[in-house]
């Protein structure tokens, strides 16, 4: 197999299944990541979630890591961040996480945590590409077995992390018909709130499918329709969230990192400040400076947002698009974690009265680009960047970048209204597709 193009990208290896993602693919992978590990028989965790494809996958990667020797251990479907919970608990060597996360069902992918439940770094990564071709060894095969008792252990990891009393509270539940279906409303459940629950029945085909935290739209109507005070969305994979009150309004992974900082805090708990990324909306930033809080920003995407977390030695962190992390819980994303900590500091309270932050009304604009590498020499148009974001200094900001994936400029405008959002952004627009379309 040709290891020419680089396969793993921001978040494992991902791609349409059958096709990109193949049995044969995934059985590689699976070798190569029991291969490079120093264990003598390396034990591997390995959870999916309920993609038709999963199955299959899960099969061929087990294959490739009991040819390599080692024991891989079938933990069903389980959220992402359960692996990272399960398999720094049960001193295993490597987890595997097979989904493709907000994708739609025909793509699925692989990734990796390590025995630390980390997500592994691009080093660990690069060492498991260059292991993709190595010949066949002569490693006595080891054996593949079910892992029972992972959902139990990773819902007594959250009650341990979370021991609250939700009795009198009324919840709904997106499941996104993906990995969250049973472990999100167990935990809700065992700590007593009333729950109901949209989108926890997956049949393969539906997971995400107008639905989930992708589709914010679905949970508004239901909880709006229901007696629920408070609606948690997850994602297919379970590692974001984000939530609705009960007026139907949505809140943002920002609002809620808001949320949780200001109470972690008031505790004493923060220990330093709240890593986000380049997206977060220049409200949290008022927030978070009104209420004494560091804030440090890093490029998008959650594996940077804990790479500057571990730097500073800081718990909290996350993205607006509600990867949250607290990495005195698990050291990834966790959306029923989120869900909780949420919980947590609104008490007793209502989500619709409480004001983490006030967000900055913000456009956004992906311009169709020939060359988005192009924008890193087009002068003209930093120098309008540089002439908005100095008129809105002080009351908002321009961020302004390239798409890591698509031939796509991306123009974000962040201001006190909206017609100024609309305008400044109006304005960058039109140079980009001048100097660049």
């Amino acid at each position: 197999m040709s290891t020419k193009r680089q396969l793993f990208g921001t978040d494992g290896v991902r791609g349409e299944a059958g096709t990109f993602l193949t049995a044969e693919l995934a059985t590689a992978l699976g070798k190569a990541a029991a291969a490079s590990l120093d264990a003598e028989r390396p034990q591997v965790l390995i959870v999916r979630d309920t993609r038709e494809s999963g199955p299959m996958l899960e099969s061929a990667l087990a294959a490739g890591i009991a040819a390599a020797g080692g024991d891989a251990l079938l933990g069903g479907v389980l959220p992402t961040p359960a692996a990272a919970v399960l398999v720094k608990r049960l001193g295993l060597d490597l987890a595997a996480v097979v989904s493709a996360s907000h994708n739609p069902y025909r793509d699925n992918g692989i990734k990796f945590f390590s025995a630390l439940g980390t997500k592994l770094d691009d080093k660990a990564e690069a060492r498991i590409e260059t292991l993709l071709d190595a010949a066949a060894d002569d490693a006595e095969p080891g054996q593949v077995r079910e892992l029972n008792g992972g959902l139990e252990d990773y819902l007594r990891a959250l009650q341990a992390a979370f021991p609250l009393d939700l009795s009198g509270h009324h919840v709904m539940l997106d499941c996104a018909n993906g990995a969250t279906f049973r472990a999100a409303p167990g935990i809700f459940k065992r700590l007593g709130a009333t729950v109901e629950t949209i989108g926890a029945e997956p049949d393969g085909r539906n997971i995400n499918e107008g639905c989930g935290s992708t589709h914010l739209e679905h949970l508004a109507s239901a909880v709006s329709g229901s007696k629920a005070t408070i609606g948690f969305a997850f994602d297919g994979d379970g590692d974001r969230v984000l939530a609705v009150d009960g007026s139907g309004r949505s809140h943002d992974g920002d609002e809620l990192i808001a949320l949780i900082a200001r109470g972690m805090a008031v505790r004493g708990e923060l220990s330093g400040g709240v890593a986000v990324t380049v997206m977060s909306n220049y409200g949290f930033h008022q927030a978070m400076e009104q209420a004494g809080i560091d804030v440090a920003v890093t490029s998008v995407g959650d594996r940077y947002v804990l790479d500057e977390l571990r730097e500073r030695d800081w718990a909290l962190g996350g993205e607006q698009s509600g990867h949250i992390i607290d990495t005195r819980i698990v050291a990834t994303g966790d959306g029923i974690a989120a869900a909780l900590a949420t919980m947590r500091e609104l008490g007793g309270g209502d989500l619709a009265a409480v004001e983490a932050m006030e967000k900055l009304p913000q456009t956004l604009v992906n311009v169709k680009v020939a060359d988005r590498e192009a924008i890193a020499g087009a002068k003209p148009v930093w120098e309008a960047v540089e002439r908005e974001e100095k008129a809105l200094e002080g009351r908002g900001r321009v961020l302004l970048r390239p798409s890591g994936t698509e031939p796509l400029v991306r123009v974000m405008v962040e201001a006190p209204t909206p017609e100024e959002a609309d305008s400044v952004c109006e304005r960058l627009v039109t140079l980009v597709r001048q100097e660049l379309a």
